[in-house]
């Protein structure tokens, strides 16, 4: 925590603060943690002396940061803003999340794989960005994650009307960038599914010695191609009434 409380600047008068980055992003991040997702509920959670341990408060009878607090921080847009006295870095946040990958592994492993994948955010009101998405049958958001293994290296906010793979060239070259400067003989494999399948994407991969494993959607062209194998696959499938691969 005290690492992502130095991602954030801290524009307002020190002398008049009272509750610190760490002790309002420990609120925040415990809240949502422990189901309160709505800002408003930390009117109540403030005064709770076992929250209060949790964000890092010592003396139990001081309240932490109410609502309008941490709107302080929740409103910051990553860029330097006169009007917002708290915001925070977005290129720290981010280098912070693969830093912390990295600092996991006491030596360079040979190869990692990198997981890319967009998944739905359903929204229920009238949120800016509000956008249907046809694949998913709902309004919502399209956020864009990167991980390798069990570690998160990129979580991305995007709104529904784009392409899966809209934006992920810059996060993945970012990535690689970073960890190829900590382990600079690392196999690195790309994997996603046919919705990353993208020229643009794979002459990247190709030029920058990343291999990949993307799905290819269905279409008339491949069915011919592959049309022996799959009426192999079939007759094996109704012959065992098991899944077979050909």
């Amino acid at each position: 925590m005290p690492r992502l409380a130095e991602c954030f600047l801290d524009g307002r008068n020190q002398e008049q603060v009272e509750h610190s980055i760490l002790e309002m992003l420990s609120q925040r991040i415990y809240g949502l943690a422990l189901g309160y997702e709505d800002i408003n509920d930390h009117e109540q959670l403030r005064s709770d002396p076992v929250f209060g341990i949790l964000a890092g408060r010592h003396e139990l009878n001081d309240p932490l940061a109410g609502k309008s607090t941490l709107n302080l921080m929740e409103l910051g847009s990553g860029q330097k803003d006169r009007y917002k006295k708290i915001t925070y870095w977005k290129e720290s946040v981010d280098e912070l999340l693969v830093k912390l990958f990295i600092e996991s592994h006491r030596e360079a492993p040979e190869q990692i794989i990198l997981d890319v994948d967009p998944t739905d955010l359903p929204l229920h009101g009238k949120q800016e960005g509000r956008f249907f998405h046809g694949y998913y049958d709902s309004y919502c958001y399209l956020p864009l994650y990167i991980f390798c293994g069990e570690h998160v290296l990129c979580a991305r906010l995007r709104e529904a009307n784009h392409d899966a793979a809209f934006g992920s060239l810059a996060e993945i070259a970012r990535i690689v960038t970073q960890t190829r400067t900590a382990w600079p003989e690392v196999k690195i494999i790309l994997r996603g599914d046919s919705g990353f399948c993208r020229n643009e994407l794979m002459s990247w991969c190709e030029s920058n010695q990343v291999e990949f494993v993307f799905g290819l959607a269905r279409n008339q062209r491949l069915r011919k191609i592959i049309g022996a194998q799959m009426h192999e696959a079939a007759q094996q499938w109704r012959e065992t009434d098991k899944p077979a691969r050909v």
